[in-house]
Formats: structure tokens, C-alpha cells, sequence
């Protein structure tokens, strides 16, 4: 998705392999066939390991939300789904196929996802995590964990709050950054998309005529 998440990795607590990021791509998901993995995984996870109930799972929130894939080779092997506010962003339901689990395909998702959390200037970002999981998140990435907050439960799970800081990227997105920057496809600002080349084709036809 980038050529190197630089300041997505810097969120994390170690350095991801070389080898990591030429084995596990990352995208966007743009369209249907992709929303369709990522519905199928986390229902592998959730649903099939954790006994969500569909309704649960599927809250209401997948199409006003952006979601990532993890693919090894050509098979998609987790996602996860960032929520967008004012000021923050909100990551959520972190999924990994159970035979990924103990490769880096989980910390290659997360720093690809960072970097494009950073791109569009987010400094912070709030993550509800199962509580039994803290000791493991903490060890993952740059987080702190909100004490004053309670704890509270959903789907049979206990859950808390925790903010995970990001470092300000060099080239974030802003307000008068070149109109055709802000219409590429997601996370591929930096590559000339369908939109730069039809303003390529009008001039043409302009100097044409």
C-alpha cells in the first residue's frame, strides 16, 4: 500500500523484519469482493471462535468506516476497521486467521493502517480492547491505558479503553494540498490516479481543438 510505513511503524514497540513487509501486502478495501474477505474472516473470529452473535458482530458501523486487508501471497488473512472523529480516530475489530497468529502478518496490517492514520494528520487514536488482552497490546504498540475510565462488557467479553499515540507525519494531508492528492484512491496519494489522467485527457482534446 506505501513503500515503507515509516512513521506507521514508529508506532509500534519493535521493528518489523524486511522480509515482513515482501511477504504480507496490505490495501484498502474499495470494493465488494474485498468487503466480502473481510466479513468472511471476521466470522471465522469472531462468530466461529468467540461466539458473537451476528447482529453483535456486524454493529451497524462496516459502511461508514475504512477496513484493511493482510494478505500472504494471494489469500487474505486478517483485517481490521478504523472509525473516523474529530480529532481521533478509533480502531477496531483487529482480526487475524488463526494460522497467522504466530507470523508478523498482525504487525504489518497495524503499521500500514498507522501510516494512513498519521497521512491524514491524526495524532491519537482510542481502542477498546478485550481487558484480558491488555498485557499483549501493551507490548505491541505505543498505547497507555485509561485508568480513570471503567471497564464495561459487550458480546460476554470485558473491555477497556486505551489511546494509542501517533507521531506527526512529514507530509500529512492539508487543506490546500493539490485538489488531485486528495481525489486518489485511499492511501495512494502519492500515485497519478483515473482522475489525474482524465485531466490529462481534456487537455488534450483542448490543445487538439
Amino acid at each position: 500500500m506505501t513503500q515503507h510505513p515509516f512513521i506507521g511503524e514508529r508506532v509500534l514497540k519493535r521493528a518489523i523484519p524486511k522480509a515482513a513487509f515482501q511477504r504480507f501486502k496490505v490495501r484498502s478495501v474499495r470494493g465488494i469482493d474485498d468487503f466480502q474477505q473481510v466479513v468472511a474472516i471476521r466470522a471465522v473470529v469472531y462468530m466461529g471462535e468467540q461466539a458473537c452473535p451476528y447482529d453483535e458482530e456486524y454493529d451497524g458501523n462496516d459502511l461508514c468506516a475504512s477496513h484493511f486487508l493482510v494478505f500472504d501471497g494471494k489469500h487474505a488473512v486478517g483485517t481490521l476497521r478504523i472509525r473516523w472523529f474529530a480529532g481521533f480516530a478509533k480502531l477496531e475489530r483487529i482480526t487475524l486467521l488463526p494460522s497467522h497468529r504466530a507470523t508478523k502478518a498482525l504487525h504489518v496490517l497495524l503499521a500500514e493502517a498507522f501510516e494512513i492514520v498519521a497521512r491524514k494528520g491524526y495524532r491519537k487514536m482510542i481502542g477498546q480492547i478485550q481487558a484480558r488482552l491488555w498485557p499483549l497490546w501493551s507490548r505491541t504498540f505505543d498505547c497507555k491505558l485509561l485508568e480513570q475510565r471503567e471497564g464495561f462488557s459487550f458480546s460476554d467479553y470485558d473491555y477497556r479503553e486505551i489511546v494509542i499515540f501517533v507521531p506527526p507525519h512529514p507530509r500529512a494531508i492539508q487543506l490546500d494540498d493539490d485538489p488531485y492528492v486528495m481525489i486518489r484512491p485511499e492511501g495512494e496519494w502519492d500515485v497519478p490516479g483515473v482522475l489525474d489522467a482524465s485531466a490529462e485527457r481534456d487537455q488534450q482534446q483542448d490543445h487538439a481543438a
